[in-house]
């Protein structure tokens, strides 16, 4: 089961997102908050997998509470952030991001990528509105040219993890590479945990970064 906080300052926006995640046998909400505040209080009582977090509210911001959820460290690891914004604007997706958010979507997505995205992001993996995700890509890797040591970080890769890397930074999650490669998901996953670990990075948003800055996908793909 995916325990859930929802985090909105709208009751109305809360109630909705209530409806739409009671349809779910596999989701289950534990916790609500009107601001970022609470949403760390409620979060640290009933420890979720994931956290859907509204951007603009009072007392407390989305991203500034994302950040301070992002920095504990319950047995189980912090939870899984997913940011729900009216605003399609890069501003809060990078600082979402950067703040330790897992995922970006617009609240007028579709109840049933709704609840994909929270499954996906429950898993480990990272997800993106597509109206956001190139220009997310883009806004990265033309930050500096490639470099010699920005391929060189590859190194440590085995051969078959390179290519899970290139699979991922192409947007294929766990089960599309497991077909792709023929492997099984479990063994996936552990080729995707370790190259998060030997190249220092904090989740699959940061590893498709370092891949199209590497070289491994073309940025126009």
């Amino acid at each position: 089961m995916i325990r859930v906080v929802l985090v909105d300052d709208q009751l109305l926006v809360r109630t909705g997102f209530q409806v739409i995640l009671n349809q779910a046998p596999d989701i289950m909400v534990v916790g609500e908050a009107a601001t970022g505040r609470e949403a760390v209080d409620v979060a640290r009582r009933t420890l979720p997998d994931v956290v859907l977090m509204d951007v603009r509210m009072p007392d407390l911001d989305g991203i500034e509470a994302t950040r301070r959820l992002r920095a504990t460290a319950p047995v189980d690891g912090p939870p899984r952030v997913l940011i729900l914004t009216t605003f399609d604007l890069d501003e809060y997706v990078f600082a979402g991001l950067q703040a330790g958010a897992s995922g970006f979507l617009l609240k007028d997505t579709r109840a049933a990528d709704l609840l994909g995205a929270i499954r996906t992001v429950a898993t480990g993996e990272a997800v993106t509105a597509p109206t956001v995700t190139r220009r997310l890509i883009a806004h990265f890797v033309s930050s500096g040219p490639q470099t010699p040591r920005d391929r060189s970080r590859l190194d440590p890769l085995t051969r078959r993890e390179r290519d899970v890397l290139t699979l991922i930074t192409a947007g294929q999650s766990n089960r599309e590479i497991a077909r792709t490669l023929h492997l099984s998901e479990g063994t996936v996953k552990g080729h995707v945990n370790r190259i998060l670990a030997k190249l220092e990075l904090r989740d699959r948003v940061q590893a498709v970064i370092l891949g199209y800055r590497c070289g491994l996908v073309p940025l126009d793909a």
